[in-house]
């Protein structure tokens, strides 16, 4: 997903509802990226935390408690979803007035209605199944 998105060092990255913070924490040990993942459940956010400061990466990841709505996205590079169509539904405002032209959008699974993906890959995580067992959607901000 963070390939897809052509994540670059130095870049900032938000994963809103970043759970237990996997793609944070890949997204700065992995590509170098700056990361913010906002996270709604406390519990998600301690487990977040603990991760982060096992491997060393406070400096470069931080984990917000709070709502992905009252959260500033001016300085994104690249926007990780993985939420449902309702969800991106309802953030898609949100996005299309903070997002500055350039800024990628990654969803996994789910697509942004009204949107029209620059690119869309779909992958088995399990090969014996034998289909794609996810869908990961690319936008680009214009």
């Amino acid at each position: 997903m963070l390939t897809l998105a052509e994540l670059k060092p130095g870049e900032v990255f938000f994963d809103l509802g970043a759970g237990d913070g996997r793609a944070v924490i890949m997204a700065a040990k992995d590509f170098g990226a700056r990361a913010v993942g906002i996270e709604l459940r406390e519990d998600l956010v301690k487990r977040a935390l603990g991760s982060i400061y096992e491997q060393g990466l406070q400096d470069r990841v931080t984990i917000v408690n709070g709502d992905i709505f009252s959260v500033d996205l001016t300085s994104a590079d690249v926007i990780f979803l993985y939420l449902t169509t309702s969800a991106n539904e309802k953030v898609k405002p949100k996005l299309e007035v903070q997002l500055k032209p350039g800024v990628r959008v990654v969803s996994h699974d789910y697509e942004i209605v009204g949107w029209k993906p620059v690119k869309v890959e779909n992958f088995c995580e399990n090969q014996t199944l034998g289909y794609p067992s996810h869908t990961i959607y690319l936008y680009k901000k214009v």
